[in-house]
């Protein structure tokens, strides 16, 4: 396979991360997303040209490795490189001892003992969940609700992110006239050409809204709309919209340009070229990424849930409230089980020799698409009706101009807050992950208690990844104090599912001859895993751990909002007193944070690749 090809096999076709993420398997998705998340594994092989790039269940989109020169970069470049990465990893150690420093570990009571009490009495009853016939009608209808909320948002979201991917690409701006294709290829004619505008206000426009999670966007539509079945498809719709466009925008820039050009060449406009040479062979990675993001779209809308939307989410925060046990026990297994049916469908469109299945999951997606329309009954005329709109001017009336929630000192103490929550949260999901990763690693070969424990692991991973984020900092308000401490942790063990995934399938895809080659030449264990394992896969790990970082920051909203600390408690707390102003206030600094962090994360993975 050429390099081009094995990039963009990387990048399309197989093992997307979850995230989500998303997600996940990332994000995001999954991972996104997913990403995310997320959310979702690109594959171990790392081509010898191009780049990879990787996804989570928020879609957001990250090199893995960049292109690798045929000859040795210059000296000066390497020393420079070598000095930045020098800086970072120092900076990253202040970043860790200041985020820890913040928890007040060590220095100020962090557990409420009198918690483990109820925690205890919470583990109890997941031997003893609600299983009347009243409640598991109830948990049904729920997560039938969930189920069409992340469905019908997905399917919507394709549809804006095949548009938007068009216009995005840098293949349409750079698609010439009519009888004249681009010269120099398309990103070259973009950066230099005359529509690079047109390109830019495109990316900038959908950027926005992908930046925003999806719970903000939820909070916003509860103002405006309602409770209404609306609210947790918009939700996912918006920000999932601009996610899809930007990945499908990737997926039509990697692809081959020679057919489309063709056309172009023989007199054909840009939509009728993209239609007839470049649709039909990216269709199936499409669809793919679409299904994907679905399995990413269910856990979101969990969340939506938690603010009010309606679903799991809404009836798993009603039982904690009540502190009802038994019930949030029968809810969290009907959440694992919805992760590990999707898990598996979205795992199984990532596998080579997809193409019947992938058609039989696109006719059963159309199908239960006509039957959540059918379900949930969404009324489209309230958002062209009179209330809406005014309830819509009314609120953009109160948020302008933004001001601050209390003072310039708070703000920026809770937006360190959020900082620290998302860097503990990944150097904790980093630790478990990779511990899972090693004992949960399988290959053909290993013994019955190898296998058995490997099994065991990944159970595990997809169970703490199954469960949502606010899930997990509700549980651990059991015996954390509020505070940004629960919030990390509840992302970290998110993230620890995600990331758990994403490095047990690094080490199973990873060659396996300098492996091979030290174990013949007499090698110990560990000189074996110090020379021959961890370099191959510490860059990869490093990656990755990046890559959900810059997922995490945005995540943190999400735990904020049950209380876990941060910019999300204080957006939930400006939505409870109805101070539209701070909120915008809010929602810029959310903003504003994850484009610094993506920048350094962005800027750390050059300086140590």
């Amino acid at each position: 396979m050429s390099p081009q090809a094995d990039a963009r096999s990387n990048r399309l076709g197989n093992n997307r991360p979850d995230s989500d993420v998303p997600g996940s398997d990332m994000p995001g998705s999954d991972m996104p997303g997913s990403d995310v998340p997320g959310s979702d594994v690109p594959n171990g092989g790392m081509p010898e040209t191009g780049t990879r790039r990787m996804r989570d269940c928020s879609g957001h989109l990250s090199p893995i490795d960049a292109e690798i020169p045929e000859g040795p970069p210059p000296r000066g470049h390497d020393r420079s490189g070598s000095r930045a990465g020098r800086w970072w990893v120092i900076g990253a150690i202040v970043l860790v001892v200041w985020s820890l420093w913040s928890t007040g570990i060590g220095r100020e009571p962090v557990l409420n003992p009198p918690g483990l009490q109820t925690l205890r009495s919470f583990w109890e009853a997941a031997l003893r969940p609600d299983l009347s016939a009243e409640y598991l009608r109830r948990t049904l209808d729920a997560t039938l609700i969930t189920v069409t909320f992340a469905l019908l948002g997905t399917v919507l979201a394709s549809l804006i992110g095949l548009v938007g991917g068009v216009l995005m690409s840098e293949a349409w701006w750079a698609g010439g006239r009519r009888g004249r294709p681009a010269r120099g290829g398309a990103r070259q004619s973009v950066r230099n050409g005359a529509r690079r505008p047109g390109w830019m206000l495109t990316r900038i426009g959908l950027g926005i809204p992908r930046g925003i999670h999806e719970a903000v966007w939820g909070i916003i539509l509860l103002v405006i709309l309602g409770r209404d079945p609306l609210v947790g498809i918009l939700a996912l719709t918006i920000p999932f919209g601009a996610i899809t466009a930007k990945v499908y925008a990737e997926i039509i820039d990697e692809t081959p340009s020679g057919p489309y050009d063709a056309l172009i060449h023989a007199g054909a406009g840009r939509l009728q070229a993209f239609v007839y040479a470049t649709l039909p062979r990216i269709w199936d990675d499409l669809l793919a990424y679409a299904f994907y993001r679905f399995d990413c779209a269910v856990r979101s809308a969990v969340i939506l849930g938690m603010i009010g939307a309606g679903g799991l989410g809404f009836e798993l925060i009603t039982a904690f409230q009540g502190l009802a046990y038994e019930r949030m026990w029968t809810l969290i297994y009907a959440l694992v089980l919805l992760g590990w049916v999707f898990d598996r469908w979205s795992a199984s469109l990532r596998h080579t020799g997809r193409g019947r299945w992938m058609r039989i999951s696109a006719l059963l997606g159309l199908a239960l698409t006509v039957w959540s329309v059918v379900y949930l009954r969404p009324d489209l005329g309230r958002l062209v009706s009179a209330s809406t709109w005014e309830r819509a001017g009314r609120m953009a009336a109160d948020a302008l101009p933004p001001s601050l929630p209390s003072t310039w000192a708070d703000l920026l103490g809770d937006a360190a807050a959020t900082v620290q929550m998302s860097v503990l949260a990944v150097v904790v999901g980093s630790a478990i992950g990779v511990v899972a990763a090693f004992l949960g690693v399988h290959r053909p070969g290993d013994g019955p208690v190898r296998a058995a424990v490997a099994g065991a692991c990944r159970i595990i991973l997809l169970t703490i990844r199954a469960l949502s984020p606010p899930v997990w900092a509700l549980l651990l308000l059991f015996v954390v104090l509020p505070g940004p401490l629960p919030g990390a942790l509840a992302l970290g063990l998110y993230n620890a599912g995600v990331l758990g995934r994403l490095f047990t399938e690094v080490l199973e895809t990873m060659d396996r001859r300098p492996v091979l080659s030290l174990q013949l030449l007499g090698a110990g264990r560990i000189t074996t895993f110090v020379y021959g394992v961890l370099p191959l896969v510490a860059g990869r790990f490093t990656a990755y751990a990046l890559y959900r970082w810059e997922i995490a920051i945005r995540e943190t909203v999400v735990v904020g909002v049950v209380g876990a600390g941060g910019l999300g408690r204080v957006l939930e707390s400006q939505r409870a007193s109805f101070d539209y102003s701070g909120m915008l206030t809010v929602v810029i600094a959310l903003l504003l944070l994850s484009l610094l962090v993506d920048l350094a994360s962005a800027s750390a993975r050059r300086a140590w690749r």
